[in-house]
Order: C-alpha cells, then sequence, then structure tokens
C-alpha cells in the first residue's frame, strides 16, 4: 500500500531549532549572551521588590479620611446622632460617622466619607461637649491616635514574600533543584534493569516465529564485534505489530532479559503535553539515557500516538504541532545513531497501516515482525507457561483447552487461568479442576450468571430463540459444530448458543461466511415462524450479520455487482485509503443493495429449513425449557440429529457465540 509522502504541518514553533543535517554541516545555533540575560534576571527581580512593596502598603494603609471643621458641622452631627465613636488626644479628635458625610458641600475636592478628624478649639466647652456625647450614645475611646504604619511592619510584609520565594529557589537549586524545575520536559520512562523482574524467552510462548526474528536483536547486543567483522550492521529500530493482547511488550522485555541489558518502557502517549517543545525534550532525555546505559533497549508502545502519518490531513495547532515535533525528534535521535552505539528502538503498535511513512523506511524501524494470535499447538504452550504456578488436577488437560479456546491471545489465556483459579479458591479447592477451567471459561466468553427470573412467555420464547440458532447450525454442513446451548442469562443476552471450530481457521470461504449470516438469523427466523411477530432480542444478531455481509462486499469482493474492489475501510477506521478518494455516493448505494440481497436470500433459507425440520425445533425447545442448559451431544440428541465428538469431553469445548 503506497503512503503519501508526509507534508510539514504549520504552527508556532518554541524558538530555532536545528535541521537534522546541521551536525553533518558541523553548523551551531548561536548563543546568547549571558550578560544580557543577567540583566533581563535582575530587572525582573527588582520590578518584583516594587509591586510587591507597592501592593504591601496599599493593603497596611488606613480608608480614607476627611477632615472637618469643630463648628459648625461637628457639633450639628453629634446632635443630629450621626457620630457613632470618636477617639481623642490632646485636641485632635478622630471618628465614625453611622452615616457617610460629605465635605466640603461642593467643589473638585468635595468627598464622602466614613471616617472624619477635627481639631477642638481651645476656648471650647468641653464639659458641655461631653454631655453632648453622652445624651447621644456616642462611644468615647481613650485609646492613642492612629499614627501611620510602624516601619518594621512595612519592610515585613512588603518584603517578606519575596525574601521567601527567593530563598525557596536557592535552597531547591542547592539540593538539585536545577533537575526538579527541568523535570517537566524529562523523560518519563521506566527504567528495569536485567536483574529486575527479568524476562526472558522461556517466559514467552506461542509467538515462535517472533521470537527467532528477535533473536539476532538478542546476539547483536551480547557481542556486536561478531556483526561488525564482516560490515553488518544491526537494524536501528523493529516494530512489533499485531492484535492487542498477543504479547508485544512482553517480547520485547524478553529481549532485554535475554540480552541482559537495561530496557526503558515507555508509551509514546505520555511525549505529549499541551505545551509544544516538551514531547521533543522528554524524546532527547530518553535517548540520552539510552545511550549512557548502553547496550541498552528503548521500548515505545502504542507507537501510532505520535507516528500517526502526517498525510491524513491532520489539523494544525495545538497537539497537532506538539505531535508532529515529538515524531520528527524521534525521527532525528534515529538518525543520529552512531554505528556502534548498542541502543535498539523497539516499537509497538496495534495499527501498523497507519504509520508516518518516514518511521518505515530503511535506517529507522527497518525490521517489522508481525506477532499474530497463537495457533493450538501455541495456545497450548502459554497455557503451560501460566499455569506454572497454579496446582492443576489430574483431569486438566491443556491441550484439549487450547483446542476449545481458538481466537484467543496470550492475555485472554493469562485470563482464562486466573478466572480459574479464582474460581477454584471460591469453592474451597486445593487444585485447579477442568470443571473450574470449564466455568472459567464460560466467564469469560459470555459473562457471569444473571440471576433474574424470566416470565414463562419469556422462557419459552427465549428457547425457540436460542433453537432456531441451533438447527440452523446443526442442519448446515459448513457450519462450526454447536457446543453449548443455554437459556440461562448471561451478561446482556437471555440465551447463548456456542459455536467453534474444529480447527483453526486462517481464511473464510464465501460458503461458509453466508452461513455464519444464516446461524444468525436463525433465532430470529424461530420467533417468526412460531409466533408470527418479532422482538427486539436479535438486535445483537443483525449487527453481527450486516457486518460480515458488509465486509463480503465491500472488502473481499464477494458480490458480482461490485466486483473484486474495495470500497470499505477497514473495521471503519481512518482514512478509506491513503491517497485514494472515498467510494461514491452511487458505489455505497450499490453496496447497500448487495448487502440486502445477501441478507434476504439467507433468510429465505433459513425460513425454509425451519419448517422443513419444525419438529426438531420444538424437541430442541423443550429440552431447554426443562433443563435450561445442553452440552453439544445433548443438544444433537435432543434435536434427534447424529453426530460424532471424537475424544471431546462436552464441558471443555470451545465457547465463541454463534
Amino acid at each position: 500500500m503506497n503512503a503519501a509522502p508526509p507534508s510539514s504541518g504549520s504552527g508556532h514553533m518554541p524558538g530555532p531549532q536545528a535541521s537534522p543535517d546541521a551536525s553533518k554541516r558541523g553548523w551551531r545555533l548561536p548563543r546568547r549572551p549571558l550578560g544580557r540575560v543577567g540583566t533581563w534576571v535582575a530587572i525582573a527581580i527588582l520590578a518584583a521588590f516594587v509591586l510587591n512593596y507597592w501592593v504591601a502598603s496599599r493593603s497596611l494603609s488606613e480608608p480614607p479620611r476627611i477632615h472637618i471643621p469643630y463648628s459648625p458641622l461637628f457639633l450639628d452631627q453629634v446632635r443630629q446622632g450621626n457620630v457613632d465613636r470618636i477617639t481623642s488626644k490632646g485636641t485632635s479628635l478622630q471618628g465614625l460617622f453611622r452615616t457617610p458625610v460629605r465635605y466640603p458641600p461642593t467643589g473638585n475636592a468635595s468627598r464622602s466619607a466614613e471616617r472624619f478628624s477635627t481639631l477642638i478649639p481651645s476656648f471650647a466647652d468641653t464639659a458641655a461637649l461631653s454631655k453632648l456625647l453622652e445624651e447621644k450614645n456616642v462611644v468615647i475611646n481613650a485609646e492613642p491616635l492612629d499614627t501611620g504604619v510602624v516601619w518594621w511592619k512595612t519592610l515585613l510584609f512588603g518584603f517578606g514574600p519575596t525574601f521567601l520565594l527567593i530563598g525557596l529557589l536557592v535552597l531547591l537549586m542547592r539540593r538539585g533543584g536545577r533537575g526538579v524545575l527541568g523535570s517537566f520536559g524529562r523523560s518519563r520512562a521506566r527504567r528495569y534493569q536485567a536483574s529486575e523482574q527479568r524476562v526472558t524467552f522461556q517466559d514467552v510462548a506461542g509467538i515462535e516465529e517472533a521470537e527467532d526474528e528477535l533473536t539476532e536483536i538478542v546476539n547483536f547486543l551480547k557481542d556486536p564485534q561478531r556483526y561488525g567483522r564482516l560490515g553488518g550492521r544491526i537494524p536501528r529500530g523493529v516494530l512489533l505489530s499485531g492484535p492487542p493482547g498477543t504479547g508485544k511488550t512482553l517480547l520485547a522485555r524478553a529481549v532485554a532479559g535475554e540480552a541482559n541489558a537495561p530496557f526503558f518502557s515507555m508509551s509514546a502517549s505520555e511525549f505529549i503535553e499541551a505545551i509544544v517543545g516538551v514531547g521533543a525534550s522528554r524524546v532527547r532525555d530518553l535517548f540520552k539515557q539510552a545511550k549512557e546505559a548502553s547496550p541498552a533497549i528503548v521500548f515505545i508502545d502504542e507507537l501510532d500516538a505520535v507516528g500517526r502519518s502526517r498525510s491524513a490531513g491532520q489539523v494544525g495547532g495545538g497537539g497537532g504541532d506538539e505531535r508532529e515535533q515529538t515524531l520528527n525528534q524521534i525521527l532525528t535521535e534515529m538518525d543520529g545513531f552512531d554505528p556502534t552505539t548498542g541502543v535498539i528502538v523497539i516499537a509497538a503498535t496495534n495499527r501498523p497501516d497507519i504509520l508516518d511513512a518516514a518511521l518505515l523506511r530503511p535506517g529507522r524501524f527497518d525490521r517489522r515482525v508481525a506477532v499474530q494470535p497463537p495457533d493450538r499447538a501455541g495456545r497450548c504452550r502459554i497455557l503451560e507457561v501460566h499455569t506454572r504456578g497454579v496446582p492443576l488436577a489430574a483431569d486438566v488437560d491443556l491441550d484439549r483447552v487450547a483446542g476449545s479456546t481458538p481466537g484467543m491471545v496470550g492475555a485472554d489465556l493469562a485470563n482464562l487461568v486466573n478466572e480459574a483459579a479464582l474460581l477454584a479458591a471460591r469453592r474451597g479447592r486445593d487444585v485447579v479442576t477442568a470443571d473450574d477451567l470449564s466455568d472459567a471459561l464460560e466467564r469469560v466468553v459470555l459473562g457471569a450468571e444473571r440471576k433474574i427470573m424470566l416470565s414463562p412467555a419469556d422462557r419459552e420464547r427465549t428457547a425457540y430463540h436460542e433453537a432456531g440458532h441451533a438447527i440452523v447450525g446443526m442442519m448446515s454442513p459448513a457450519a462450526d459444530p454447536v457446543r453449548k446451548v443455554s437459556i440461562i442469562p448471561r451478561g446482556v443476552s437471555l440465551g447463548v448458543t456456542l459455536s467453534s471450530p474444529e480447527d483453526d481457521r486462517f481464511s473464510y470461504d464465501e460458503g461458509y461466511l453466508r452461513t455464519l449470516i444464516k446461524v444468525a438469523l436463525g433465532g430470529r427466523a424461530a420467533e417468526e415462524l412460531v409466533y408470527g411477530e418479532l422482538t427486539s432480542g436479535a438486535e445483537s444478531d443483525l449487527q453481527q450479520l450486516t457486518g460480515i455481509a458488509r465486509q463480503m462486499v465491500g472488502r473481499w469482493g464477494m458480490s458480482p455487482a461490485v466486483g473484486p474492489v474495495t470500497v470499505m475501510a477497514q473495521d471503519a477506521r481512518g482514512a478509506f485509503l491513503p491517497g485514494a478518494a472515498a467510494p461514491s455516493e452511487q458505489t455505497q448505494q450499490l453496496v447497500d443493495q448487495e448487502v440486502r440481497r445477501i441478507v434476504d436470500e439467507a433468510y429465505e433459507e433459513v425460513i425454509a429449513l425451519l419448517v422443513e425440520h419444525r419438529p426438531k425445533l420444538n424437541a430442541l425447545a423443550l429440552a431447554l425449557l426443562d433443563r435450561e442448559t445442553l452440552d453439544g451431544p445433548d443438544a444433537y440428541a435432543a434435536a434427534g440429529i447424529e453426530r460424532l465428538f471424537p475424544d471431546e469431553d462436552p464441558r471443555e469445548t470451545a465457547p465463541t457465540p454463534a
């Protein structure tokens, strides 16, 4: 698949940056003179002192006070009862009005205030004044008059916070504060020493092909001179791609463990911050740490978080600029590797198809390892790894359990073993039995049983619905064998019909896909045949069969009307195809018509099949109403259909929904 060439985004750049070729030409960025920087720092500190002093002085100064004449204004306000309290010292008098008074009455200097001051004349009748104040209930204080703010308080409140802040900064600098203040741009990678939590290839199973690809990396880290003698150069980057849970991270740690090398692990999303340039700084710091600890391995998980193709019309600005600068820094660091530097970058992604072409060119991530779901033998080896510390009963056959878990990856199998161990502990057992593994498998795939009471009518309708799925599966030669039928509510379903292939499937022919659609339609068809009306119980079935039919038409070329072309994006994710336009409206309409045709044809065949085998449908539904859950052989026997299950324990079969 051809990828469009990357295009540079536009946006704010945090200062000049050197191009990748600058080091090759011997160029250096000019440095700012230290004297100018020191001058600006001194000016900033001085401005902080002045601002702090001005704010503190304003906060400590008293509210405004007006000076009024003793007579007639002051005496009139006392007689009117507007004076609340006074404080006197000698002939000076200050006080507080109950209601603000304006003085002078007119003019530019006129202002209103509650606080006032005045002077008592030497010839005033103080005895009469004292009597008048007592009559008007004025509070008389003998405290000293306000003489202004004490000088040491001004210094304390004015310069104290600034001195405290400067002292804190000095303390941080002396205690390595430079690293603390600069930690925002430092790498957050977790470093695992070879002696700590060591993982080797013995802890990884089921993906031997990927292990073989990485063995050469291990040998290079152990003995780099072996390859250097012949002029060989080890790949700088290894890209692990595959579905979630297949063991990409575990495989990378196993490489570090086998090579006895430090392992730096970090998710790509941890590079990104709202501040442009932080991600690039963290990339530089990460690779600096790895080079200092070489030989070492740098593992970047979820690489697509920063490595998404820049040709996909990414919106510029903000996080877009930060993501692109981080990607450019990763490319620059990988280009700057010395051939003798023992640092190898291993990255993992679930979406290799959307990565930028600059990452995948030779010299960067030039070795790609596909980590795919294991086959039956691989699942058996994975189960052996995860059951090392789990006591198993004699009736547990890991190969049989592996055969009953098609499509499961390492994480799924680890969860299965853990659920079985928890279930055995709840049941008070000392070992994990085959029943525990079987019940845990049902719990993982279907969910826990729901303790709800269905009405008789709902139970009967659910029984016919599940019996319809089962009969269509039993009577269709291309269908997977039915393993279990149940009308016990689990998860979001009121009932379930389970089926699984006898062998792992790696490709699907058109007949098998049409059979899957028929089996999914079996429940709805049975309800219509028996009750003459439809319910909402077939919602998940319709979603499943619609997805299959649309992929048959839009991706796999199984429609003669559309032809052998792809007109639908994979899993409806991202752009249609890089460099290709989306399908036209006429093509989309044609896809819808073909999907409807395939489903309608399948539905007619399912109705005809159930009408022909109506007695089998009734018998299986009655058996479900009586026993609620039927294993594979019991379900076939109840329906009166013969099928051979060679060497198979019905309690340990593969639960994958039909």
